[in-house]
């Protein structure tokens, strides 16, 4: 498997082909299952890719845990990426959108209520 360097300084070596986890417990339909997916990371392992995706709005938390469970005992040399701090508004949006359309969200700012 091919290698990349990712940054200058301290740069990170990956391999050239990543996995994203996304799809595995989030969006493009149901969450797949479990150990179907962990036999999937586990052979992406196998055969040399080192770099994968998550975040924690997949599920949410679900597919962190699905990767870290997955990894567990194999993370030498592997780089796991995610991202994290979405907030409620982002999170209905995502889900309104999984469920198979484009939506269009509208966030108000909170307004004082008259007592």
């Amino acid at each position: 498997m091919k290698k990349r360097k990712l940054g200058r300084s301290n740069p990170l070596e990956v391999s050239a082909l990543g996995l994203g986890c996304m799809g595995m417990s989030f969006s493009y339909g149901p969450p797949k299952d479990k150990q179907e997916m962990t036999s999937l990371l586990r052979a992406a392992v196998e055969r040399g890719i080192t770099f994968f995706d998550t975040a924690e709005v997949y599920g949410p938390y679900r597919n962190e845990e699905l990767v870290g469970r997955a990894l567990r005992g194999r993370r030498e040399g592997l780089v796991i990426a995610t991202k994290f701090g979405w907030t409620a508004s982002f999170l209905v949006a995502a889900a309104l959108c999984a469920c198979g359309g484009l939506a269009w969200l509208l966030v108000l700012p909170k307004t004082k209520t008259a007592n």
